[in-house]
């Protein structure tokens, strides 16, 4: 196993979280395949490397200003399971309009006043994955 391999998934871990597969992306370079896949397999075993983990920090820091959907669509790029984004993301449905809402004040603060402004603000909440109903819910009555 390459000392030096580990010491490049280790510094890249030390920065943020990572799932498997983006960890995999990085190091891939110059690695063989089956020496990879060891590097990983041991830094799962000791803890440094987990797809769960790696899901609830992304939640926790994109959660704020993107809808479910994005955050799945994200995930899911970054190989992790959709067992595990469900776990990560399950708890965000109840809050999702609520989350609309408070990105609706940080970016916009007033309700759109015609059909125009309607669909801007519709395409700005459909590109950070929030959904139809939400969306209705939310710009039928913005301030509330």
């Amino acid at each position: 196993m390459s000392v030096g391999l580990r010491e490049r998934a280790l510094r890249l871990l030390a920065r943020r979280e990572h799932s498997r597969a983006e960890l995999a992306r990085k190091l891939a370079g110059g690695a063989e395949p089956v020496e990879l896949d060891a590097v990983l397999d041991r830094l799962e075993r000791e803890g440094y490397l987990s797809d769960g983990r790696f899901a609830e920090a992304y939640v926790t820091s994109h959660g704020a200003r993107h809808g479910i959907a994005r955050l799945h669509h994200d995930l899911r790029r970054r190989g992790v399971s959709d067992a595990l984004i469900g776990e990560a993301v399950g708890t965000l449905a109840q809050t999702e309009i609520e989350r609309a809402r408070e990105v609706w004040k940080r970016h916009f603060g007033r309700a759109p006043d015609n059909p125009r402004e309607y669909a801007r603000q519709a395409r700005f909440f459909e590109a950070r994955g929030f959904g139809s109903e939400v969306l209705r819910a939310l710009l039928k009555s913005p301030g509330t």
